[in-house]
């Protein structure tokens, strides 16, 4: 595919009236040099890959670049095109130059080399050259720049705008130049500091990985788990601390209804650090057919707080909703505090459920002579294993034959390990998709008490060592120095200096960030530190690094940010194997503040059509609400990078410095709100402007739709991209591309409530518009600064001379 993101001219425009009105343009568009940091992205505003298949053509980049074998043919085709206007000697002479030039599609840079980072600037026609190589360029085949051209899809005429260009050295570099030396063809090959670690996680200085961010949902009331089915449908769901579980479908919209409803049994306040609430769920791993969910909660018998573990059965008219009258209660066990509650509910591949259960509160787990999590005879302080299946007739569950104490005296026999504290988000390894290795680990973020956070591999019968240790160290020395302890060491544990409270999360094992293939992410509530683990196989160590934002251009990719709200509650992986984050601004469960972040590796993604998903159709009874990412944060957070936290200037308020949430420490909870209507749902968020249907004239309530409204059409209904149409004198039209630029495209975008525009796409790349739509502005050259388009230099309304084929379209960010 030729790069089609700029036109040079307008296809029926008068040629030689014209010459030395587009001139200027077409110098501006092959040119447009700037310097600054860069980054590897393609001309699809993706990372580069690795291809399926070598390539065969562009040799060069078949390890690492942005063109898979289709694309390789197609230049191949591109350029046997061109060279059948050469004899044997222009063959030889001119074919390297052709095809290097051509090949740079390819170029892991070859963002930087066509300007397709900057919206504010015109996408290149052709790959920036070094100034030495432009020279021996013009020296031996200046004549073939109107060749390349014309390949291009720019009419014949156009060689007589090349002609002139052709013909001074000085000018044809000066066009074709990248100014910048490190990144221009063909240095950009040979810098041995872009390619040292080219495809790579990023690193900065310090050796943080940059990663980068999508936001998913938004408006969440403490998130405290989300989870997939597993049943094709590529649907999850997220529970918050109040007592909602909602249902959000593969596009990212959510169901109106939601999919539980706990909020009048759930024990929990407003306060924040409030331990207490809805802390999870889990469906039965053969959903389709066992129809059944297992829910983690706080509540109240006679004003004695108690976890309580239920079952509840699918509606039998409606898989997106639980039946509420069919709660089963499978467990309780009483709390003698209101801090640590455990709260995750797992399925193992063994098909039996764990159950992760706190200390019981306070500090020092101060209950009996060795404290909870050591006395086997309570349940607290412990991971259990139970088998809920064929359970419709009898007990609510049943003990697996080999759980590790069935015939220990005194010992409860759903024990499965012991010795925890407070364990605090768990999960289980996928594996390696291609050797399996690691699958069905049981990783644990282990909350410390005075001075370390841990995180552990759970095993059948192990003792975590709390109270006898925290971390690495001894806490209570005595029973630590009990040479019958024989306690399970962490894999890793972290001071309270680099944070306060972990929060565990997942080994990466999805498809679409080959880059994050076995490294464990995790993080910290209190001090909202991302960071990951990665194992040496060959000696069993675990190897840390912390994770930052990506600084500078790092994250300019569509969709992708580069801060998120500081209180990190939980991680989740996808059915497709893709983690997520989940955090919030104000830890409470009644704030609306809650945010889920998708993790993404901007340095490498996986080959196109390698990770293709086709979600199976899903029955929808209610409504649908569309996601859009919020349109101004109040304050976010990236933690350990160059970037500053992001704050409007309207909203300068700062994310609270301490905060506890479900799994935090002892931290005493303060008054705060009432609570929320049990009968509320999460947060809707409007539309941006201008996204009314199609043609109408006024909008709700009869306010007729002000003149310069903008919207954007695209064919799978993005909010951020799309064909720019603006409503003028009653109906929607177009916008040409001529003349327009990220800077009218920034004008577009702040209508619609983003920040700026990402890119601007000419020759309509992104839809053209019915020929019943009719093309109402031309010429459109704005500062940046309007109010709308109709406040910038353009043609009269209606007056153009272009067609549907030039519909302007732009990228939002």
């Amino acid at each position: 595919m030729t790069p089609q993101a700029s036109v040079l001219v307008p296809p029926n425009i008068s040629w030689p009236a014209l010459f030395s009105k587009l001139l200027p343009l077409v110098l501006l568009l092959l040119l447009q040099a700037r310097w600054g940091c860069c980054h590897p992205q393609c001309l699809d505003y993706k990372p580069p890959f690795g291809p399926q298949q070598p390539l065969v053509f562009c040799k060069e980049y078949t390890k690492f670049g942005c063109c898979d074998l289709s694309k390789d043919e197609e230049i191949s085709s591109r350029f046997y095109t061109i060279m059948d206007n050469f004899d044997h000697s222009g063959f030889t002479t001119c074919g390297k130059y052709i095809r290097s030039i051509l090949c740079q599609e390819c170029s892991p840079y070859a963002a930087h080399l066509y300007d397709a980072e900057d919206a504010n600037t015109p996408m290149r026609v052709l790959p920036g050259l070094c100034r030495d190589y432009c020279s021996d360029y013009w020296w031996e085949c200046r004549y073939t720049l109107s060749l390349l051209l014309e390949d291009l899809g720019n009419p014949p005429q156009f060689a007589n705008l090349t002609s002139a260009i052709e013909e001074d050295h000085k000018r044809f570099c000066d066009v074709l130049e990248l100014k910048d030396k490190q990144y221009c063809y063909p240095n950009v090959l040979t810098n041995a500091e872009l390619n040292a670690n080219l495809g790579l996680v990023r690193e900065d200085p310090k050796g943080c990985l940059e990663l980068c961010l999508q936001e998913v949902a938004n408006g969440l009331r403490n998130p405290v788990a989300m989870i997939h089915a597993d049943d094709g449908s590529h649907r999850f769901f997220v529970a918050e601390q109040l007592g909602y579980v909602w249902v959000y479908l593969a596009n990212g919209s959510r169901i109106d209804r939601p999919f539980l409803n706990l909020t009048q049994a759930v024990l929990t306040s407003p306060w924040a650090g409030d331990e207490r609430g809805f802390l999870c769920i889990a469906l039965h791993p053969r959903i389709t057919t066992v129809r059944k969910a297992y829910v983690y909660y706080s509540v109240s018998v006679k004003k004695e707080e108690r976890i309580r573990i239920s079952e509840f059965t699918l509606s039998a008219h409606d898989d997106n909703q639980l039946d509420h009258s069919s709660e089963r209660t499978i467990l309780e066990v009483v709390e003698p505090a209101s801090n640590h509650n455990g709260g995750q509910l797992l399925f193992g591949h063994d098909g039996y459920l764990y159950i992760f259960i706190g200390d019981g509160g306070r500090a020092g787990d101060p209950f009996g002579k060795f404290g909870n999590a050591q006395n086997k005879s309570a349940l607290l302080g412990k991971v259990l294993r139970i088998d809920v299946d064929n359970n419709d007739d009898g007990a609510p569950y049943s003990i697996p034959s080999d759980n590790p104490f069935i015939g220990e005296s005194g010992a409860w026999p759903e024990i499965y390990a012991f010795g925890v504290r407070n364990m605090w988000r768990c999960s289980i390894d996928r594996g390696d998709p291609a050797t399996g290795a690691g699958r069905g680990r049981m990783f644990c973020g282990d909350v410390g008490q005075n001075k370390y956070e841990e995180i552990d591999l759970i095993v059948k019968g192990g003792n975590y060592g709390w109270r006898a240790k925290e971390g690495f160290s001894c806490y209570d020395r005595k029973l630590c120095q009990n040479s019958s302890l024989d306690d399970v060491l962490p894999i890793f544990a972290y001071p309270h200096k680099l944070g306060k409270s972990v929060t565990g999360g997942y080994v990466y094992r999805g498809c679409q960030m080959p880059n994050l293939n076995g490294l464990y992410i995790f993080g910290d509530f209190m001090s909202g530190r991302l960071m990951s683990l990665k194992e040496d196989v060959a000696t069993g160590e675990w190897q840390y690094n912390e994770i930052c934002m990506g600084r500078d251009q790092t994250c300019r990719f569509p969709k992708l940010i580069n801060s998120y709200y500081r209180y990190i509650i939980s991680f989740a992986e996808d059915e497709a194997g893709e983690l997520y984050f989940l955090a919030t601004r104000v830890a409470s469960a009644t704030a609306r503040a809650g945010v889920i972040y998708k993790i993404v590796d901007p340095s490498r993604r996986a080959p196109p059509g390698k990770c293709s998903i086709k979600p199976l159709p899903v029955k929808i009874k209610g409504k649908l609400i569309h996601f859009y990412p919020k349109e101004a944060l109040t304050t976010t957070w990236a933690p350990y990078s160059s970037q500053k936290p992001t704050v409007t200037p309207t909203q300068k308020q700062k994310t609270p410095a301490s905060t506890t949430a479900p799994g935090a420490r002892d931290d005493k909870p303060s008054p705060g709100k009432k609570l929320a209507s049990a009968a509320e749902g999460n947060q809707v968020h409007k539309r941006p402007r201008g996204r009314g249907g199609h043609g109408s004239k006024k909008r709700r309530g009869g306010k007729r739709r002000p003149a310069g409204t903008v919207r954007l059409v695209s064919a799978d209904g993005s909010s951020d991209r799309g064909r720019v149409e603006i409503f003028i004198r009653g109906e929607w039209g177009t916008v040409c591309d001529d003349l327009f630029t990220g800077k009218a495209g920034s004008v577009v975008c702040r209508q619609l409530g983003f920040t700026t525009a990402l890119a601007v796409m000419k020759r309509a790349v992104l839809g053209a518009a019915d020929r019943r739509v009719r093309i109402l502005l031309d010429d459109v050259e704005c500062d940046g600064g309007e109010r709308s388009l109709l406040d910038c230099k353009r043609s009269r309304v209606g007056k153009h001379n272009c067609s549907h084929e030039e519909d302007v379209g732009v990228i939002c960010a």
